[in-house]
């Protein structure tokens, strides 16, 4: 199968998703352009501050929501099940799903005075189902923490050279906000400045390589994760994961060149089999490709920091629903890799172990960028990757920061802040978190499921239509369901007791909400 028509059809129908269905999205939402969003209405110079510009916001709330996820899951996808399935998914998942999931969390959460999905549920649901929700997700974001920290850090160790692009790009945010808003300079040379600066520390990296030990790196990140949770949002986290964002856009702008160029052949199969050993493919490959098609991580991003920087609610539509579309272009780069490497005959599920999603990525991204980047496609793969890891990692800090002072009441963002850093820093320490770790894409599914039940149920408060929200909520909660019992079945027969706690636990926690939820729809529909 030729990659190329692949990638043609997807992008069509990627485009006329935006272009129609969107359209559709922002009429059930009733955008307003002139109504003011909390940034304005709640503005503080700390966390609700207008983005200067639509691409600004778009560029933070890209990078965060981006990560390695899209490229992980559909690379496994690939060679468990086949490229066409995982294909499907991530096509009609960010469509129809994940489109949704964004957009309505961004624009209800805007509506609300830029309150998180969670906290919303206390009135679209039940007071039960938000204190629920909103425990299950800080402890989620901790773990997040504690695991992107650690991975990062020991990035820097197996590959010094990344480390002065990584770091250095900190001080230069941090200059470019200085001229976004203070100086209000001109944002097209502003950004041409920062561009410049993050291209010569791409360049200094090659020749600079910067060492020291997992321990030592992860409380540096800390550090900047405390920072970048207490300070203003537009003095370093925004325009971080701005100029970020133009990392992500050049690699994938390379890889899609490089395809158009190259125009290289999938030899893997289209379909592989039901049964591979993660599991069957339905329903696991639905939470296994996560956020190449919907992910629950995205609703606490753009109901988190990106609501409360939105300047104008019609830029909802382009920074959710596009963020997600996005997304999906970059989770196709990721199929096309994995399926342009191995043949027919080839043994997958060793190559897996062998390589690791990532570096399957990194080899098949290397053979079609082969006549843009030459030799410096493996360099330039890890270092957009590791820089999107530390740009998740900063915003699950702030994010988590919120969810402790809607919690606990702690008001203090110094104080909550530090409650974060410690027990992250405990647990990534401690290495317990590998342990837990392999329950994460599930529990990440769930929240998903939660979020578009939310939706829905908001959208049925205000006497609009819920069938956009409901239907895909019904499908992931149950695909998710589902998952989560087979794996508390594999982690019983393996005796993986703490994965089998953790699992059994997010069972019964589906188990309240689905309660929550079933007599709220009740209510809704039969008023």
């Amino acid at each position: 199968m030729n990659s190329l028509l692949i990638v043609i059809i997807a992008l069509i129908l990627f485009f006329l998703a935006y272009r129609f269905y969107a359209r559709k999205l922002e009429k059930l939402f009733d955008i307003d352009p002139k109504r003011a969003t909390p940034a304005y209405s709640k503005f503080d110079s700390v966390d609700y501050i207008p983005a200067r510009n639509w691409l600004v916001l778009f560029g933070h709330h890209f990078s965060s929501i981006a990560g390695a996820g899209p490229i992980i899951g559909p690379v496994i996808a690939v060679m468990l099940w086949g490229w066409l399935p995982a294909l499907l998914w991530v096509v009609i998942g960010s469509i129809f799903i994940g489109g949704i999931h964004d957009f309505g969390s961004l624009i209800i959460s805007a509506k609300e005075g830029g309150s998180s999905v969670a906290d919303i549920a206390r009135n679209a649901i039940s007071r039960r189902a938000k204190i629920i929700l909103s425990l299950f997700v800080w402890l989620a974001l901790i773990l997040v923490i504690a695991v992107f920290a650690y991975l990062c850090a020991d990035t820097f160790v197996k590959e010094p050279k990344i480390v002065a692009p990584s770091l250095g790009l900190i001080p230069v945010a941090v200059v470019v906000g200085y001229f976004l808003y203070t100086l209000r300079a001109n944002i097209a040379l502003s950004t041409a400045l920062g561009l410049a600066a993050l291209a010569g520390l791409l360049l200094a990296g090659n020749f600079l390589a910067i060492n020291g030990s997992i321990r030592f790196w992860i409380f540096i990140l800390l550090v900047y994760c405390y920072l970048a949770s207490i300070l203003p949002v537009n003095i370093l986290l925004q325009p971080r994961d701005y100029l970020c964002s133009f990392l992500l856009f050049f690699g994938v702008g390379c890889g899609y060149i490089g395809l158009f160029l190259a125009r290289p052949g999938i030899a893997i199969p289209a379909y592989q089999r039901w049964s591979a050993g993660e599991g069957y493919l339905w329903p696991m490959l639905f939470v296994t490709v996560a956020c190449g098609a919907v992910s629950g991580f995205h609703a606490l991003i753009a109901g988190g920091t990106t609501s409360k920087q939105l300047a104008n609610e019609r830029h909802a539509k382009i920074i959710g629903y596009g963020g997600m579309i996005a997304e999906g272009v970059v989770a196709v780069l990721a199929i096309i890799a994995a399926g342009i490497l191995f043949g027919r005959n080839d043994d997958f599920g060793a190559a897996l172990k062998t390589l690791g999603p990532i570096g399957i990525f990194g080899k098949g991204y290397g053979v079609f960028t082969r006549p843009v980047l030459g030799g410096y496609a493996p360099f330039i793969a890890i270092t957009i990757l590791n820089a999107f890891i530390l740009t998740t990692l900063d915003t699950a800090t702030r994010i988590a920061r919120y969810l402790t002072e809607e919690l606990f009441g702690i008001k203090n963002r110094y104080l909550s802040t530090v409650i974060i850093i410690i027990l992250s820093a405990a647990l990534a320490l401690s290495g317990k978190w590998s342990k837990i770790w392999p329950a994460f894409g599930a529990s990440n599914q769930l929240v998903a499921a939660f979020a578009l039940f939310i939706i829905g149920c908001w959208l049925l408060t205000h006497k609009k239509a819920a069938n956009f929200a409901l239907w895909p909520a019904f499908f992931m909660l149950v695909t998710t369901v589902a998952a989560l019992l087979f794996q508390l079945v594999r982690y019983y027969k393996n005796r993986e007791i703490t994965l089998f706690i953790v699992t059994a636990a997010m069972i019964i926690l589906a188990g309240f909400m689905i309660n929550e939820i079933t007599q709220v729809l009740r209510r809704k529909i039969h008023a």
